[in-house]
């Protein structure tokens, strides 16, 4: 069972739903698993919870 982890900005139901499914399809296609194989996880991170270069995403 081939897993997908996926980790940025928190999205709604609406594009977290089309990300599973375009990436999921596009990986069966391409690795020729079925798409019934795959798990999708989607890890939301808030932006006050990231930084890059030491320097808050807020404060960009």
């Amino acid at each position: 069972m081939p897993v997908i982890t996926i980790e940025g900005p928190v999205l709604s139901f609406e594009k977290k739903e089309k990300l599973a499914k375009e990436i999921t399809q596009l990986a069966s296609d391409i690795m020729n698993i079925p798409k019934e194989a795959y798990i999708v996880f989607i890890k939301e991170n808030p932006y006050e919870n990231m930084a890059q270069g030491g320097v808050s995403f807020l404060k960009n």
